[in-house]
């Protein structure tokens, strides 16, 4: 069973239509219409039938975490990239490939590589020189991987698993991540979202808050 956390992005191509009183969740990135055209399932005909698609990938990933041999971690970038593509990888056909357009929030599509090497280099040093507790650094270390967007769509969900893989690489639980559904509108959503926007502006506290509730 996928968690809470990881499950229902809420996309709606041209060919997937939304359910009766359907919106797409507060904070989510739309798919311009080649991304939309790269759904690899032709069966899907609705939203839930997409929701439930992606979570039975996502649940393969999961798997392949557990059950994985080789030695990749969020220190290293390709490993990341695999990540996404066996979250996403059943479903989309540009999952794992790094975003090439502009979108709404993330860093200029050719300033990605350097952010995310940027990102694990500063990660490794606060692991080294324990500048924050294992909480923390793996909150900043969400929250910069989410500000960086680096794929087309499920940057929320994969971010979180790449938190949960670093908590777990350290000695530690994985996130509790508000105990709710954060893929669809709601109090956990809206909480979690308000904490991102609060780690935009430099203060961490309201997502520590958050990731263990």
């Amino acid at each position: 069973m996928v968690p809470a956390h990881l499950g229902q992005g809420g996309l709606v191509t041209a060919e997937i239509e939304p359910g009766a009183g359907d919106t797409e969740p507060e904070g989510s990135t739309p798919l311009d219409e080649d991304e939309a055209g790269g759904l690899i399932p032709t069966h899907l005909t609705n939203r839930g039938q997409l929701n439930a698609w992606e979570q039975a990938n996502i649940t393969l990933a999961v798997d392949w975490l557990r059950d994985r041999r080789d030695q990749g971690s969020v220190f290293d970038p390709g490993f990341l990239n695999e990540l996404h593509r066996r979250m996403f990888g059943n479903t989309w056909r540009w999952a794992g490939i790094l975003r090439r357009k502009e979108t709404t929030i993330g860093v200029a599509p050719h300033l990605i590589p350097e952010a995310v090497l940027n990102l694990v280099a500063d990660t490794r040093h606060w692991i080294a020189k324990r500048t924050y507790p294992i909480d923390e650094i793996a909150a900043r270390f969400h929250h910069r991987l989410v500000l960086i967007h680096p794929f087309p769509n499920g940057n929320g969900r994969h971010a979180r698993l790449a938190a949960d893989v670093l908590l777990e690489s350290l000695g530690a639980q994985r996130f509790s991540w508000g105990s709710g559904d954060l893929n669809r509108d709601g109090n956990a959503r809206s909480r979690y979202l308000h904490a991102l926007r609060e780690g935009d502006k430099g203060s961490i506290e309201a997502l520590l808050a958050f990731v263990r509730t």
